[in-house]
């Protein structure tokens, strides 16, 4: 499997918050992170850049040949909880950065399954057999309104506290991160995006684009179809096929 991303400042943003890294931790396990930093445009581009550095050694380092997706969870864990001790540290040493934090979605994949774990809004997708199907569940004000029965998804997709995320890296000293695990059949793909797509581009268009174009042109797409929207956000797309 290969992954592959792209991210865009937007068309209102002064500065690109949104951090990723897309590649390889062997020749049958590949890997992709993605964070939206948050605390002021300093301060959410450090964390986004931080996050995505600690997660992404961690998991090298703790790769070891024969190793098993179940494992991986672990190494997944593991590495959210560093990136958040070093955030958090980091925040609280300096005054300017006060407040900084980030999403996190990061996705393992071998032998077409993938590990996701998350940490904010920032999502995952499964797409598979020209469908689409949202994986990882916002950790939000207004998800928790859905699900209590408070707001239909219609209205919560207009709601305006729809940007208030209940977790997210460095914002408390402990962090949960939750997880999934999917199949990606043959010719499938995942998608894991920040909200600079999804608040945006609706997810029939997101599903017409990926259907429509292999992924390197699709990620690109996907980022012109948010910009075209308005592009009121950073945008980044990274994708796994």
């Amino acid at each position: 499997m290969r992954s592959i991303g792209r991210t865009d400042i937007g068309r209102v943003r002064p500065t690109n918050q949104d951090a990723f890294v897309c590649g390889k931790l062997s020749d049958t396990m590949t890997f992709a992170v993605v964070c939206d930093g948050m605390g002021g445009a300093k301060a959410g581009n450090v964390a986004s850049t931080m996050a995505t550095k600690t997660i992404v050694e961690r998991l090298a380092s703790s790769y070891r040949e024969n190793v098993t997706l179940t494992s991986m969870r672990h190494a997944i864990d593991s590495a959210v909880c560093a990136a958040n001790a070093v955030i958090f540290d980091t925040m609280k040493e300096t005054e300017q950065l006060e407040g900084m934090g980030t999403t996190v979605v990061v996705a393992v994949a071998q032998d077409n399954k993938a590990i996701i774990g998350h940490v904010g809004d920032s999502r995952a997708y499964l797409i598979a057999n020209g469908e689409i199907q949202q994986i990882t569940r916002d950790h939000s004000v207004v998800q928790e309104m859905v699900e209590s029965g408070k707001l239909t998804q219609q209205e919560a997709n207009h709601h305006p506290r729809k940007h208030y995320i209940t977790r997210a890296i460095g914002a408390e000293f402990d962090v949960e991160c939750e997880f999934d695990e999917v199949d990606i059949p043959e010719g499938g793909a995942i998608l894991l995006c920040t909200d600079g797509l999804t608040n945006m581009v609706e997810t029939s268009q997101i599903q017409k684009i990926l259907r429509s174009y292999p992924p390197d042109t699709a990620a690109d797409r996907l980022i012109s179809a948010a910009n075209m929207a308005g592009g009121s956000d950073n945008i980044t797309v990274a994708l796994i096929y």
